[in-house]
Order: structure tokens, then sequence, then C-alpha cells
């Protein structure tokens, strides 16, 4: 009869077990200590395990009564294995020698599988110490043990169940983003809804712009650890423990086909133990994460790449319409400015060794601090005809004080000799990328050709319409500019010159001297004139002043400013004679007759003495 009852409440407690075993229920410890209570009437029950580090037993669940019993959190761990021996059940007789623990009768250590052993301290009527064998309270360990770890097992499926649908989940969010800040953010999002109490660091190789909302820093070789790296070269995860500031760290690649394009961190304390699940886990996030920046990435390229196509493409139609050289730096200006996110933009032609800085560039290089990079640059590529790709100038070359740190050159070569280059710079040090760099190179190998086309085209039209001595525009050039003039202006001054005496010159210091003369003249008349007027060689010594939109009384002023110039400025000294002729819309006028004029001006200053102005017969009937 004994028996049976003993047999019975094995069973009972079994039964009892199993329908806590129900997944749906989501039974916990603190259920499986009710059912004990329940089953061998305990007035309380403490269920209490032992810490990562063996020391002390800590209070995981209990059943009581508070008012009645005072049961302590935390007992040292000598406590509880004083009372082990060689069976798993201990009775009355050793626990009332400790004040700890007299107030239970009974204790189960109940063995988990690749852990310590738990201790179960129980208060039960004394009247079922008789009902209870060996056998039965072994059978109640075993069942307990059985329980146990069966219920370890299945939370562990349910969790990598958990994970795996979030594995799922985050991995068709990341195949539908081709955004990295999208990805980025799932990574951080599905390990903090996983596990809340970790420290996450996403450390990246690349040098992209991301949300500063998310825990990431660069990967740079002088600012992580050494595992940290070790992580990124060989591609495997690793764990390491930091003492000093009581931290578990690991670390998982984020690896696709291609390559690794990061490190993901993961801090915890040192008391906690990744498990394989967490490992496996938190490795093939990382995977997939990497599959996803490397998809991103490649997207990413391919839409920059077809972007720069566009670009190259809508630069070169342009650079096939357009002769001129001004339209074409002016062209080129706006697409760099507004590709490449520029401060200061330099466009530098080669002249005869010298660098002539191109109308359009940017204000700061004609000045001293301007000049700087230009003389750096041009320096670079007399000893190598290289692009410059500099991210800090004043890391590179300490104390020169720098105010751009970002610089970017490309040279125009052609037939391995250095026909310009094109600088542009940043004040923010690392403001170019490297993608952006390989960009502006292709644009400049693609524009240089149009740019020395049209420089060349420029010099060209120059000789056709220039005097090659003095410089002066030749005379068809300037018969054009006055029909024009005529044609379209309200009215306009011409001034005709000639060197008095000037066969003498020749007779007496020699023709080269002569030629001399005519330069000093010639440069003279420039320095006299505005950039809209038109200076001349007539044919000779003689030489034309055209200024369209003059009045006539300016004029003549012009005509003896360049007339006082010359006898006080050449060497040796000549002097010039003037003729003036002038015209308006209310005069039937031509280039032909307006030169006509002049030319009586000029014939009659020279009967009056030379080395004086004078004013054509018409003009002065009109005035």
């Amino acid at each position: 009869m004994e028996k049976k009852k003993e047999n019975h409440l094995i069973l009972y407690y079994k039964s009892r077990l199993l329908d806590l075993m129900n997944l749906e229920a989501a039974s916990s410890l603190d259920d499986w200590v009710a059912v004990v209570a329940d089953v061998l009437s305990a007035d309380h029950i403490v269920y209490y395990k032992p810490d990562s580090e063996n020391t002390k037993f800590y209070k995981i669940c209990s059943f009581y009564n508070p008012f009645r019993h005072d049961v302590e959190l935390v007992v040292p761990s000598g406590k509880i294995k004083a009372l082990k021996t060689a069976s798993q059940v201990v009775t009355n007789g050793k626990l009332k020698k400790d004040p700890y623990l007299k107030q239970f009768n009974i204790a189960f250590f109940i063995p988990e599988k690749n852990m310590e052993d738990g201790c179960l301290l129980l208060s039960i009527p004394n009247e079922l110490f008789g009902e209870l064998s060996d056998a039965d309270l072994q059978a109640f360990v075993r069942e307990s043990r059985n329980f146990l770890q069966l219920k370890y097992e299945l939370s562990v499926v349910e969790a990598d169940r958990k994970r795996y649908i979030e594995l799922f989940q985050v991995t068709g969010k990341f195949h539908s983003s081709m955004d990295t800040d999208t990805i980025l953010a799932e990574i951080i999002y599905t390990l903090k809804r996983l596990y809340p109490v970790f420290d996450y660091t996403l450390m990246l190789s690349d040098d992209y712009h991301h949300n500063l909302d998310l825990p990431i820093k660069s990967l740079q070789y002088d600012a992580v650890d050494e595992m940290a790296l070790e992580s990124y070269v060989n591609g495997q995860v690793h764990l390491a423990t930091v003492w000093r500031t009581n931290e578990t760290m690991l670390y998982a690649p984020l690896r696709g086909k291609q390559g690794v394009y990061g490190v993901l961190q993961v801090i915890t304390f040192t008391n906690y133990e990744f498990n394989r699940s967490d490992l496996e886990f938190i490795s093939l996030l990382a995977n997939t994460a990497g599959s996803a920046l490397e998809n991103a990435k490649l997207y990413q390229q391919s839409m920059q790449s077809i972007e720069e196509l566009r670009l190259i493409n809508s630069v070169s139609r342009q650079l096939n319409k357009s002769a001129n050289l001004k339209e074409t730096v002016d062209f080129l200006m706006k697409q760099i400015s507004s590709s490449f996110d520029t401060q200061a933009i330099g466009f530098v032609m080669m002249e005869n060794g010298k660098m002539d800085l191109l109308e359009g560039s940017s204000p700061i290089f004609e000045e001293k601090e301007g000049a700087r990079y230009l003389e750096f640059a041009n320096r670079s590529f007399a000893e190598k005809k290289e692009s410059l790709f500099i991210s800090n100038l004043n890391r590179r070359f300490p104390g020169r004080n720098y105010r751009f740190s970002s610089l970017m050159a490309v040279p125009i070569i052609q037939e391995d000799d250095l026909k310009g280059f094109c600088l542009v710079l940043h004040e923010a040090p690392y403001h170019f990328s490297f993608d952006r760099f390989k960009l502006f190179q292709s644009l400049i190998y693609q524009s240089g050709m149009a740019l020395t086309n049209s420089m060349l085209r420029e010099r060209l039209e120059k000789m056709v319409i220039t005097d090659h001595l003095t410089q002066l525009f030749a005379k068809n050039y300037l018969n054009s500019r006055m029909e024009t003039s005529i044609g379209e202006d309200e009215q306009g001054t011409l001034i005709l010159l000639d060197i008095d005496d000037f066969k003498k010159v020749n007779d007496t210091y020699g023709h080269q001297t002569g030629d001399e003369i005519l330069i000093q003249v010639a440069k003279l008349i420039k320095e006299n004139i505005r950039s809209t007027d038109i200076g001349a060689r007539w044919g000779g010594e003689e030489m034309a002043i055209y200024l369209p939109g003059v009045p006539l009384q300016t004029g003549v002023q012009v005509a003896k400013r360049v007339l006082a110039a010359v006898e006080k400025n050449t060497n040796p000294p000549v002097t010039i004679s003037c003729g003036v002729s002038y015209w308006n819309k209310e005069m039937n006028e031509t280039a032909e007759s307006l030169f006509n004029r002049a030319d009586a001006g000029l014939y009659h200053a020279k009967s009056l003495g030379k080395n004086q102005v004078v004013i054509s017969d018409m003009e002065m009937k009109a005035n």
C-alpha cells in the first residue's frame, strides 16, 4: 500500500511536469517551483544556482510567504557545497547545523548538463518523510533534472526559432533596400530586440557619410584594437575579454562575396558567456548584412557610374560644340563646381614654361595664398606628370598651415608635354572621395584636348588678325571692326598716327632700332586705350586707334595722351603726328571715308610741323 502511494506521488509529479512542457503556456522556473511546492506540500521552497565564478549561490526562484519566512537572496558557495554528499538528497540533520539553512528540512542537488548543480531547498511536512523512500527521492531528482534539461533544450530551440524568424525578416528587408543606412540600422535594431542589454558598434571600412544617429565609426588602422583588425583581415568571428573594463567583446566581420566591408562589435559583461546559438546567429546576421551592403554598394556604384558616364557624355557634347576658350572654361567650371562640391577651381595653361591662369578661375588663385597651391602642383607635375590626390595637406606637410586641406589636381598632357592642369580645393580634410577623384581625372582628360584646341585656335586667330612685330591688330581686322561699329554703335572716333622722321631713325640707328621704336610706340598705344578699343598697325610706321562709341572730344584727348607718352617714353626719343576723324548716326559714313578724313588730318599735322594732333576739316566745321 505504501509503495503505491510513493509511486502515485512520483507519477503525479511527472504528470504535472508534462503539463508545464506545453510550449504555448511558456512556463517559467517559478511555475516549476510552484508545482514542486504543491506536490510535496512544501511550506516554503527556494531554488539556488551558482554564479559563473562559483563563489556564491543566488536565489533563482522561490515559493514562500515573506511574512512568515526570511529567505536569503545570496548564500556563500561553501555553505551549499558543505551539504553535498555522495547522495543528491540531503535531509534535516545537516541543514539544522547551518543558520542560513536551518528553516529547511530537505535539499535536492539537481545536476544540469554542462552546468553547476542547482540546489532546491524545501520545508515539507514531517509526515511526508515517512511516505518517501530513498528511491522516490532519487526519482524526484531524476525527473526534476530531466524536466529542467528538456525545458532548457526547448528554450534553446524556441530562442533559435525566434532568432531565425528575425533573421528571415531582416534578410527580406536587407534585400529589398539598396540604401546602406537602412541596412546598417536594421542590423542594430535586430540585435537590440534580441539582446537588449548588449552594446553595439559598426566599424566600417568605406568612406561614405552615414547616419550619425547610428553607432558607427571608421575602421581606421590607427583607431581600432587588434582583434577588430584581425576579424576584418581574416573574415572570422573573434572573442576577447578585457578584464580591466570587465567586458567581453565579440567581433563579427560584415563579409560579402567580394570582400569584408566592416566589423560588428558586440560588448557585454565578462560573466556573460556567448553560447553556440549566439555566435551562430550573430555571425549569420553579420554575413547577411555584409552581402546586403555589398549589393547596395555595387548598386550605388553602378548608379554612380551611370551618372558619371552621363556627365562625361554631356561634357563631350558641349566641348564639341564650343570653340571659344572662355566658353569652354566657363562650362567646365560650372560642371566641376556642381559635381565635386569644390570651394576653389583653377585652370592653368602653360606657355613657354610659365603658368597662365585662365579667366574664370577662382579669385583665390590670383592672390599670394592661392598661388602657393598652383606652384605646388606645377612643381609636382614638372617632376612627375601624375595626378595629385591629397586628403589632408596639413597632415602631409606639417607646419605649412594650408587653409585648404583637400586637393585634387590633374595635368593636361599632350605628346608627353605638360600643356596645363586643373586644380580644385576644399577646406575640409578628406572632403573628396577616391571615386570622385577618378571621375575628376576622367573629366579633365576628356577636356584637355578641347582646352588645348580652343587655345590653339585662339592663337591662330590672333596670328591672323595681329601684326607680328607690334602685336597690334592688323589693318584688315581694324577695317572689319570699324564697319561693324558703324552699323551698330551711335558714334565713334578714329585716330591715325605716324612716327615723325622714321626714315631718319632707320638711317641713323639701323632697321633693328627702327623695329624697336615701332614696338615701343605700339606698347604705349595699348597702355593708353581701353580693352574695348582697337589699336592697329596700318602699314610701315603708320598706326591707328579706333574708339567705338567715343565722342570726338574724348578721342582728341586720347590722341594727345598717346602723343605725350610717345615723346616722353621712347628711346631713342621720337614723336608722332595724329589725324582725327569722327562719325555719328546722322552722318552717311563708311570705314573708308572715315580713314580718308583721318589721313587728311594727319597730312595737315605733318605740314604744320609734326608732333601734334589735327582734327579733319569736316569735324572742325561740325564742331
